[in-house]
């Protein structure tokens, strides 16, 4: 699990839409203007072409392609940003398969996503937010008309037809008043007391992104696709956050969801359960360890799903599994496959199953035969994170085997695909962002390998230089880390990145030891042994940039966000060789993170050999704060202060240590930003500022 995910799981005419941004939002952003750029001075006219700050507003997106059941169309979300609300929006387009006639289908004037055909084609079922709460419309696609199908409250997630069209399922919040305590007086008519105290039972009480949790479980919904009151299947004090699937007679749905009794103490152990429409409830499997994405086969013969045996390691790779429909003959279909499986789709015809994984940094959707061996259908599958060069993507299928699917390189974010397979090639349908990027020069983007200072194992990297990049310069240099730890980059588009290269900055980003895509024994190399070697690897990764000639050693920068905070801080403490640091979200002190951060039970039993009090010894073994008496390069914290992975009290920690010692520091506080501190696209803008800003001012 990665330090920043949850363990459980997001737009006729578009006017008014693409509102873009010519000035500088604030002087702020003024920092970013680093060293001086190769054969340019303040007398030359010739216009800034580089990524700027404010392009960030400019930025659009694809993602969830849905591919109509004949594969002639695809309706995707295109995400942008409403600089006047600084919020990322999304609305609904609609493309030909052969990428002709793009066209939108919603107004832009809410914010619209997941999109769904119907079996038939014939409609389009998707949400969307009216007055702060989202809803459910039904879209007639012939004639346009739409209808609003609910009156919710609460929002529903993992929208599903039924193959008949007749109904559609999903997950939603059923709250629940908590028994009180005390029963308290009531004040005086028009009295103005102090609010309430809130009284907290549950192990899990908040989570970052979320807040504090509202009382309550998240349960199986359907709904007549004619609109009115949906139905709820599921009961009892569990959680079903998976998407469902349905069964091909309508009769029934299979989910996954952790209905054990000690389910707050063993969050990975998730079974797959059938889910009747008379509410009855069977389980499926029942090992130790979670079970989860289910798909019915197209007979419904079978159940596809993926998971694995908890064996309690960092890192534990998901393969992909089948099952007869009631449970028995379980099999694993990819143990000898050492990639994580995700996202199982049956092919139409039933011989074969669609996945998308991650492999050496690039992710990629596969078809495995029944019996048979893992085929790459297409790679290049991601662009769903805008400022760091991230995992991810998504995809659908038609039943005549089109695969729609988002498509990203490092010189654009996500766009809308087409692939099919034993086609090779990239089919790209959509260039969301020409407009911009006909203006800018992009930084380029080079895979690079070098063995680690340990044991010689192989590293993978990308070095990205300047948009005016001269290999006869010495260049200032960053070293970006990726959080997780167990996550991995690619070579996929970062605006963050992107612009740390537009201020001249050469930047080097890697996958240590600890990465995912790599095989479950490389992932683990740092199983309770976090942070370690992942160091040397940095550290030599480093080393074999500054050996190609045009980084000037002595203008060595790092920074990193999350467990990429962690390393960073980490580093700092190990060597004097950077000039400046800046510490994102990081873990401090490990004892203290346990106990406070939102997924507190899940750390201790996997990163960890025990409980923090058990075994001191481990825990400041691994934490930054026992190095922080060896820091002398000026280091800048960065986190939001409603962050609950990493809480604020971590780097204040650090910052307060660092200025007991009278090293040069400062702490930046992002107020309402929670982990994610780049959500909304000023924080973005914000971060790099600040990052560039730092280095900038210990750049002399």
């Amino acid at each position: 699990m990665a330090l920043f995910s949850r363990h459980f799981s997001r737009n006729p005419d578009a006017w008014g839409k693409h509102m873009r941004i010519g000035t500088v939002v604030t002087a702020m952003f003024l920092l970013i203007g680093g060293p001086a750029r190769a054969g340019q001075s303040e007398s030359s006219s010739t216009p800034v072409t580089p990524l700027q700050l404010t392009d960030v507003f400019q930025l659009e997106y694809a993602s969830d392609p849905q591919i109509s059941p004949d594969g002639s169309h695809i309706v995707f979300m295109r995400n942008f940003m409403d600089v006047m609300k600084d919020r990322e929006r999304s609305d609904l387009w609609i493309i030909d398969s052969d990428g002709s006639d793009l066209r939108p289908l919603t107004s832009g004037m809410h914010n619209d996503f997941s999109p769904r055909w119907s079996p038939d084609g014939k409609k389009m079922l998707y949400a969307s937010v009216v007055d702060d709460h989202v809803q459910l419309f039904l879209r007639w696609m012939d004639t346009g008309q739409t209808a609003r199908l609910t009156q919710l409250n609460r929002s529903p997630h993992n929208l599903v037809w039924s193959p008949d069209g007749k109904w559609i399922a999903f997950t939603m919040l059923v709250p629940q008043e908590p028994k009180p305590l005390v029963d308290l007086p009531a004040p005086p008519q028009g009295a103005q007391w102090a609010d309430p105290p809130k009284l907290i039972r549950r192990l899990q009480y908040r989570a970052d992104g979320q807040g504090y949790l509202e009382d309550g479980f998240v349960q199986l919904f359907i709904l007549s696709a004619e609109g009115g009151t949906p139905r709820q299947l599921t009961q009892g004090d569990f959680h079903h956050p998976g998407a469902p699937s349905w069964t091909p007679e309508g009769e029934a749905l299979v989910i996954s969801a952790n209905r054990h009794d000690d389910w707050e103490y063993q969050p990975l152990n998730s079974e797959i359960y059938e889910v009747r429409l008379d509410g009855t409830i069977r389980p499926l499997t029942d090992r130790n360890g979670p079970d989860r994405a289910p798909a019915v086969s197209p007979d419904g013969s079978r159940i596809a799903y993926v998971g694995f045996d908890d064996h309690l390691q960092g890192y534990q790779v998901t393969h992909l599994y089948v099952m007869d429909r009631d449970g028995g003959g379980s099999h694993p279909l990819t143990a000898d496959f050492d990639r994580d499986v995700g996202h199982p789709s049956w092919s139409h015809d039933g011989q074969g199953i669609y996945f998308q994984y991650d492999d050496q940094g690039d992710t990629k959707i596969g078809y495995l035969p029944i019996g048979g061996q893992v085929e790459t259908v297409c790679g290049n599958v991601g662009g769903l994170s805008l400022g760091r060069p991230y995992n991810g993507g998504s995809y659908s299928i038609s039943p005549h085997g089109e695969i729609a699917y988002t498509l990203s390189r490092p010189d654009f974010p996500a766009e809308v695909a087409v692939a099919r397979r034993g086609e090779s090639g990239e089919h790209r349908l959509t260039r969301l962002n020409d407009d911009l990027f006909a203006q800018r020069t992009l930084a380029e983007v080079k895979e690079i390998w070098f063995d680690s200072s340990f044991d010689g194992r192989k590293i993978e990297g990308w070095l990205v230089t300047p948009p005016d990049f001269d290999p006869s310069r010495k260049y200032p240099f960053i070293l970006e880390i990726h959080g997780g730890p167990f996550a991995d980059y690619g070579d996929r588009f970062a605006a963050e990145i992107q612009l740390y290269a537009a201020a001249g900055y050469v930047v080097l980003y890697t996958n240590p030891r600890g990465s995912t895509s790599y095989g479950e024994e490389f992932g683990n190399l740092i199983h309770h042994n976090y942070p370690g070697q992942d160091y040397d690897d940095l550290m030599s990764g480093v080393d074999a940039v500054v050996e190609r000639g045009f980084v000037d050693p002595k203008r060595l920068f790092v920074t990193g966000g999350s467990g990429g905070g962690v390393l960073s801080a980490w580093i700092v403490g190990k060597t004097d060789r950077f000039r400046a640091a800046v510490v994102a979200k990081p873990v401090i002190n490990w004892y203290s993170f346990a106990l406070t951060s939102d997924d507190y039970n899940f750390f201790y039993k996997y990163w960890f050999s025990g409980f923090p009090w058990d075994v001191p010894d481990e825990y400041m073994r691994r934490s930054p704060i026992s190095l922080v008496g060896n820091v002398t390069t000026p280091t800048m914290l960065m986190t939001g202060e409603s962050d609950y992975r990493t809480p604020i009290s971590q780097s204040e920690q650090f910052y307060q240590a660092l200025k007991l010692r009278k090293i040069d520091t400062a702490l930046v506080r992002i107020p309402g930003a929670s982990h994610e501190i780049t959500s909304r696209p000023s924080r973005l803008m914000s971060k790099v500022a600040y990052v560039l800003g730092w280095f900038k001012k210990h750049d002399r």
